[in-house]
């Protein structure tokens, strides 16, 4: 079983933000592979149970709002008796140009509070992620401002390719493993 887990926050106001591209993409996955997305009465998360490919899966999105993704994922990952190996981490960067991907095995969580928060929950960073460039933020915006604010008119004509590539990785690494996705995604 792989636990397939998109970062952002919950609510309307946030849907269609940079902070929840990791939402976005496993919206993408579960339309492409026949999964519905259903409210878990044990866990603060929405989640959709099945495969992509012959991979059982479960894509979760944590409902506690990006910093504090870890209080969803750790117990549901205890409960299913899973371990740090079996997530794969789908979440948003700004130290990527828009639309850039990067896969990994393993890592720190390079300054992002929701990754931060599933590090702490698990205690090991031996977790899979796919990062999703959003851009550095531009002069005189915040970096709240940045991530929780639209997408602009070009990103959004570009989105759906993002959209897509991002959930093309998550379906290599499945199945392949993340180092043969990371060979076919981590161009330049």
């Amino acid at each position: 079983m792989k636990w397939i887990v998109g970062l952002g926050n919950p609510g309307r106001e946030y849907e269609m933000t940079r902070h929840n591209i990791g939402f976005l993409v496993l919206d993408e996955l579960a339309a492409r592979n026949g999964l519905s997305f259903r409210r878990s009465w044990r866990f603060p998360a929405r989640i959709a149970k099945g495969k992509i490919g012959e991979e059982p899966v479960q894509l979760v999105k944590p409902q506690t709002y990006m910093n504090r993704s870890g209080a969803a994922v750790g117990p549901m990952l205890r409960k299913g008796k899973g371990t740090a190996a079996d997530l794969l981490l789908v979440f948003d960067d700004t130290a990527l140009a828009w639309g850039r991907l990067r896969v990994r095995a393993q890592g720190s969580a390079g300054g992002h509070n929701g990754v931060q928060s599933v590090l702490n929950a698990l205690g090991d960073g031996a977790f899979g992620r796919i990062r999703v460039g959003i851009g550095s933020k531009p002069d005189k915006v915040s970096l709240s401002e940045h991530v929780l604010g639209p997408f602009s008119a070009e990103e959004q004509r570009e989105l759906a390719d993002v959209v897509g590539q991002a959930a093309d990785a998550v379906e290599a690494a499945c199945a392949n493993g993340v180092e043969r996705a990371m060979n076919r995604f981590n161009r330049g």
